[in-house]
């Protein structure tokens, strides 16, 4: 591997405090979440803990720093959900705009089918431009939006829906991962 080139791996129990200052970044910048609250390392570990079931991926640099993370999770409780997975994915300020994003977000795809989920999921506020064009990017569709979804400091905002099927796991019986 290019000393470059960052490592997409699991998280571990110790990158709770690097990928909760990552998103704590996007809470704050406003674009990515509804989220206001910031978050603490310990916060993060339960998703950590829960990555053996729901993937959780981050971006290391050659000096161990981490650039990023993608997550997926349970997109609704009923058990004919099971397989779809609601996704999230945050990089640093400085590693934006270098194309790593593009990489860490086909990691998840990859690691959700291997998990055998059929779909993944999520969210973006409309005027997210960047987040948009790196779902396009990564084979996901935009069906729709959701007016009005949640208010974000006093005022109401609207999301964009993106989905992406993974269409080998589309004629399976179960499954790999639980619903929560």
């Amino acid at each position: 591997m290019n000393p470059s080139t960052p490592r997409i791996r699991t998280a571990r129990a110790e990158d709770a405090a690097a990928i909760a200052d990552i998103y704590n970044h996007g809470i704050l910048g406003r674009q990515a979440t509804f989220e206001t609250r910031l978050r603490s390392a310990a916060d993060v570990g339960a998703g950590i803990a829960a990555a053996a079931e729901w993937p959780l991926l981050v971006a290391e640099a050659g000096d161990g720093q981490l650039l990023g993370w993608a997550g997926v999770s349970a997109y609704r409780p009923r058990e004919c959900y099971a397989g779809i997975g609601d996704f999230s994915i945050y990089l640093a300020p400085a590693a934006r705009g270098r194309g790593l994003g593009t990489v860490l977000l086909q990691a998840l795809v990859d690691a959700a089918r291997e998990r055998g989920l059929w779909k993944l999921v999520s969210r973006i506020f409309p005027e997210n431009a960047a987040s948009r064009a790196l779902c396009r990017r990564c084979g996901f569709r935009e069906v729709g939006t959701y007016e009005k979804h949640g208010r974000l400091d006093g005022r109401w905002r609207d999301v964009v829906i993106v989905e992406r099927l993974v269409p080998e796991n589309l004629q399976t019986a179960a499954p790999a991962a639980r619903s929560a």
